[in-house]
């Protein structure tokens, strides 16, 4: 077994190595760059801002059923919901939906590609084909990603703010008292390292998955979960590692 994951990781960062190549072309490659783009950003814009304006909702309803009592003000509201959004819950709830979603199909879309012949087409036709297949699908993550992080964590801040406001358990100007007072730089850091380093994550990985996979039609299925799982358990792993460097 662990010689099995020392071969996946040493041919991981193989595969990573060549896929950092010049383009034989640069437009081919651009068209496909924006391909996987729009639908990594668009088709997953809705399934974020769900989940997002929830996670905030529920985060402010819990904190004032666990927390609030007539010793504590209601303001601490703001300053948790803030905070944990910033810290853990858009980062690391938002990235594993997302493996899910983006994850998957990567990985499907090359696994088809390679159970199907098409990759050993390309190869024969003399296209670099890590550069050509790998590289835009995890650079267009990279770009795309901590964008809709940073957007579940906007939104889940404004969604559990108008939830306490309209439920009558904290009134805006409390909400964004609390907010303020507690309010570190620090955690928006942490929340951007932590989505860039996810981002990679849920492309490359991935992507090496689907790339990689050997077999006929219902391997495929199976590379698209081996994907998921994958990705999110290095989420959550590397979720550790930088709480564990980055706040201590």
């Amino acid at each position: 077994m662990v010689e099995g994951i020392f071969f996946h990781i040493g041919r991981f960062f193989i595969m990573l190595k060549k896929a950092i190549a010049r383009p034989e072309k640069f437009s081919v490659y651009w068209r496909e760059f924006v391909r996987n783009l729009e639908w990594m950003g668009i088709g997953s814009l809705l399934l974020v801002v769900v989940i997002a304006i929830f996670v905030g909702a529920v985060t402010t309803v819990q904190s004032a059923y666990q927390l609030v009592s007539s010793l504590i003000p209601v303001s601490v509201i703001g300053s948790i919901v803030a905070d944990s959004t910033l810290l853990e819950l858009a980062p690391t709830i938002t990235s594993v939906v997302l493996a899910g979603r983006i994850g998957s199909r990567l990985a499907s879309e090359l696994a088809t590609m390679r159970v199907t012949e098409q990759i050993d087409a390309l190869e024969v036709m003399g296209i670099h084909v890590e550069a050509f297949l790998v590289m835009p699908r995890i650079v267009a993550a990279i770009i795309v990603i901590p964008i809709l992080i940073i957007l579940a964590a906007i939104i889940g801040i404004v969604g559990g703010m108008l939830i306490g406001h309209f439920t009558d358990i904290v009134p805006i100007h409390d909400f964004i008292q609390g907010a303020q007072e507690t309010f570190r730089p620090m955690n928006v850091i942490i929340c951007l390292t932590k989505a860039y380093v996810f981002s990679f994550i849920i492309g490359s990985v991935s992507s090496y998955v689907g790339f990689y996979t050997e077999g006929g039609a219902l391997d495929v299925g199976r590379a698209s979960t081996t994907a998921v799982v994958a990705s999110s358990l290095i989420i959550l792993v590397f979720d550790y590692v930088i709480a564990e460097v980055l706040l201590t």
